[in-house]
């Protein structure tokens, strides 16, 4: 690998940006193809699709063999509120490969204790938010059912290119939600980015159970409808 595709590879990765390093097996010579600037060549697609399923492959193409090495940024999920469920979920989420992190100022739920392993902020969400930013492989899941910890966690996730947001609650009280969110200026198409009531429809009751739901809504929108749904339609406009 060359020095400067090595460098451009750790500016992508600190960028949070997907990137392919595309090796012709027969001349060596190498391309990097940032999948948000993707084209439409038979190449920049099959890189496309090779960072979507997230695995390295090889690819042929008019007698040309291309090795396919995937770059994606860290799977990242930002769990607001640290509830019973937000216990078990950052545990699944940690075994699925995300970077759990919990996000709640009241100090006597978020503590080590109760979330062994994950890093805790004691910020207020949007502070926190600021700090270490959502990218497009980013999830985030409002827990708390307090407007005033979840809604700026909101206000800031639809701000950003996060794959999925999601927010605990009833039908009525996300109408609530939803509602308080449009008077601050966030369209109906903004708004339809938040899952609520969060995850799959599975009859889920308990928390382990509600977090299994959640983790499965967060992986169909990151493998099938998610970031790379967004990034097609810049590519292809």
């Amino acid at each position: 690998m060359k020095r400067a595709t090595l460098d451009a590879i750790n500016e992508a990765r600190r960028a949070k940006r997907a990137v392919v390093r595309a090796v012709d097996l027969a001349s060596g010579d190498e391309r990097l193809i940032d999948i948000a600037a993707a084209g439409e060549t038979s190449l920049e697609r099959a890189a496309f699709e090779a960072a979507r399923a997230d695995k390295s492959t090889l690819f042929e193409d008019d007698g040309e063999s291309w090795f396919l090495a995937v770059y994606n940024p860290p799977l990242d999920l930002a769990i607001v509120g640290a509830a019973h469920i937000a216990q078990v979920l950052a545990q699944m989420g940690t075994l699925a490969g995300y970077g759990v992190r919990i996000i709640d100022p009241r100090t006597a739920f978020a503590t080590q204790e109760r979330f062994p392993n994950v890093a805790i902020s004691h910020d207020w969400p949007d502070d926190a938010l600021a700090k270490a930013p959502l990218g497009a492989r980013s999830a985030l899941v409002a827990l708390t059912h307090d407007p005033k910890i979840d809604d700026p966690a909101l206000q800031t996730a639809l701000h950003g290119p996060c794959f999925y947001i999601g927010a605990l609650g009833s039908k009525k009280t996300h109408a609530g939600r939803l509602a308080r969110l449009k008077a601050v200026g966030f369209s109906d198409s903004d708004l339809a980015r938040i899952h609520g009531p969060i995850g799959l429809n599975i009859g889920a009751r308990s928390p382990a159970e509600i977090a299994i739901s959640i983790l499965a809504e967060m992986t169909f929108r990151l493998r099938t409808d998610g970031e790379w749904e967004r990034i097609a339609a810049r590519t292809t406009a």
